[in-house]
């Protein structure tokens, strides 16, 4: 006869194993079995991310084209279990497949390896009470093989390679993944302003990264951290040719009507208090993943335009079109030419020459843009070699257009490259009008511009320090050349 404990323990026994399987097919049920003090249905940030990876690792994380998404950017606030997550998930998913070979990479090695043995630890926990539910339970045929189980690299029974964790900058080398996960790869805020350090990230993970991942039916990239900068991995990318690529997922830590994403992770009376103490920059980086250099940025906006000024018969009403010329003084400089028609005390941006380029190159390129835009005067620095830089163009322009109504001047910049960029940034904001495409039109001008910072070291400040060279021939006296008639067809692109 059946006792009333032996059907509670039957109920219990149906009760757990309808869990396992659940946990098996799911991975937000995995998680809430593996953690249930943390994966609570109420906290749905937590499942939204669960779904996004499963459905991510399944292939059906879609695009609008209706292809699938091979790549997931996580941006989410401290402490709000997207790395503890990502933990789990790596243990899910050598459950659905032992094949699969996952490595990760942490901005140290001293967290990519607890990244690394937290997921070691997890497929190998032993019961502590005997009602609790541990991995091998769930996926009872999954172990680790024995005499394989470092901290940094491991493998399962029956596998040559399963894991690996690596820091930032570390070695690779020699292993493959169809998984790849970079967790946290910035320090902080310290790091994140550091541009050269962003380079070596950047470099690092284009240049080794990249490399280890295996081209196999599941073959995805999931990057998980604070969107401290537009030039971090998460910035880089969105900036690049791959954007439409990269799913994102962004949870800020609370919405536009101030609801915390998970009040009982970060209450609103918390938030407040880190309000008044946190560095602004910094709790937009951590908590509302808004890129710190955004508040740095010099130039907080420009200004566009569709339409060029005309008359009613439809005739260009500049009063002069001028260029200025910013030469290249070492090998990692810009050559930067921006022209522009001047109306009414505005400036009409028609077209800029930005490069790299050899002066054999630069030289024809500038005396050719310069005829092509009908220029009147341009200035061009005579500061290491600019001089013989600007003779030269004068001479292109006679001997291989024929025309002698560009009038090229050329002059020793002296003043303060710095406190000229800073003192003409309003100006700039104001009364220099760009083309509405300008970001695809001249995409490394744009960048430049966009980015240089009011505070800190710039990489480069060769676009800022000839769009102020604009400016301020605005105000300079000029010898005009020749009276010419612009004809809108001449101007390039427009």
């Amino acid at each position: 006869m059946t006792t009333i404990r032996q059907l509670k323990e039957e109920k219990l026994r149906r009760i757990r194993e309808k869990k396992i399987e659940a946990a098996r097919d799911s991975f937000w049920e995995y998680c809430k079995v593996r953690a249930p003090e943390f994966y609570k249905e109420h906290r749905h940030h937590l499942k939204t991310i669960c779904h996004t990876l499963e459905s991510l690792y399944r292939g059906t994380l879609l695009k609008p084209n209706g292809e699938s998404y091979e790549n997931l950017m996580m941006n989410l606030p401290p402490r709000h279990g997207k790395s503890r997550t990502l933990i789990l998930f790596c243990e899910w998913v050598f459950g659905q497949n032992q094949t699969n070979r996952i490595i990760t990479a942490s901005y140290n090695e001293s967290l990519a390896t607890d990244f690394s043995r937290f997921t070691r630890d997890g497929i190998s926990e032993e019961k502590a009470f005997p009602h609790e539910i541990v991995f091998s339970d769930i996926f009872p045929g999954v172990k680790i093989a024995d005499g394989n189980a470092s901290f940094r690299q491991w493998a399962l029974e029956g596998q040559f390679f399963s894991y690996k964790g690596a820091g930032i900058g570390g070695s690779v080398t020699g292993r493959g993944g169809n998984i790849l996960i970079v967790d946290d790869p910035v320090k902080n805020a310290e790091e994140a302003f550091n541009e050269l350090a962003l380079d070596k990230q950047w470099q690092w993970y284009t240049g080794t990264f990249l490399s280890r991942q295996e081209q196999k039916e599941h073959s995805i990239k999931i990057i998980n951290m604070t969107r401290w900068s537009k030039k971090d991995l998460c910035g880089r990318i969105l900036d690049g040719p791959e954007a439409d690529e990269w799913y994102v997922l962004l949870m800020p830590v609370e919405d536009e009507e101030g609801n915390m994403l998970c009040p009982d992770l970060l209450s609103k009376k918390r938030l407040e208090s880190f309000k008044k103490t946190m560095d602004e920059a910094i709790l937009n980086a951590n908590y509302y993943q808004k890129p710190v250099d955004m508040k740095g940025r010099l130039y907080k906006s420009f200004k566009t335009y569709e339409e060029l000024p005309r008359d009613s018969d439809g005739n260009l009403l500049f009063e002069k079109i001028i260029a200025y010329v910013d030469t290249a003084d070492t090998g990692e400089d810009y050559l930067c030419a921006p022209i522009a028609g001047v109306y009414q005390g505005e400036l009409y941006m028609l077209d800029v020459l930005y490069t790299k380029e050899g002066m054999e190159i630069t030289e024809p390129q500038t005396a050719a843009i310069l005829v092509r835009n009908n220029v009147v005067t341009a200035k061009i620095e005579s500061n290491n070699g600019g001089r013989s830089f600007a003779r030269n163009v004068e001479r292109l322009i006679w001997e291989r257009h024929n025309t002698r109504k560009v009038n090229v001047q050329w002059f020793h910049q002296s003043k303060n490259k710095q406190a000229r960029i800073l003192s003409n940034s309003v100006y700039v904001m104001e009364h220099i009008y760009f083309p509405i495409d300008w970001k695809t039109r001249w995409p490394e001008y744009y960048k430049a511009m966009t980015e240089y910072q009011k505070e800190g070291k710039n990489k480069h400040d060769d676009a800022p320090d000839a769009t102020t060279g604009l400016v301020e021939m605005m105000d300079a006296p000029v010898i005009l050349g020749s009276a010419i008639e612009i004809n809108p067809d001449d101007i390039l692109g427009l």
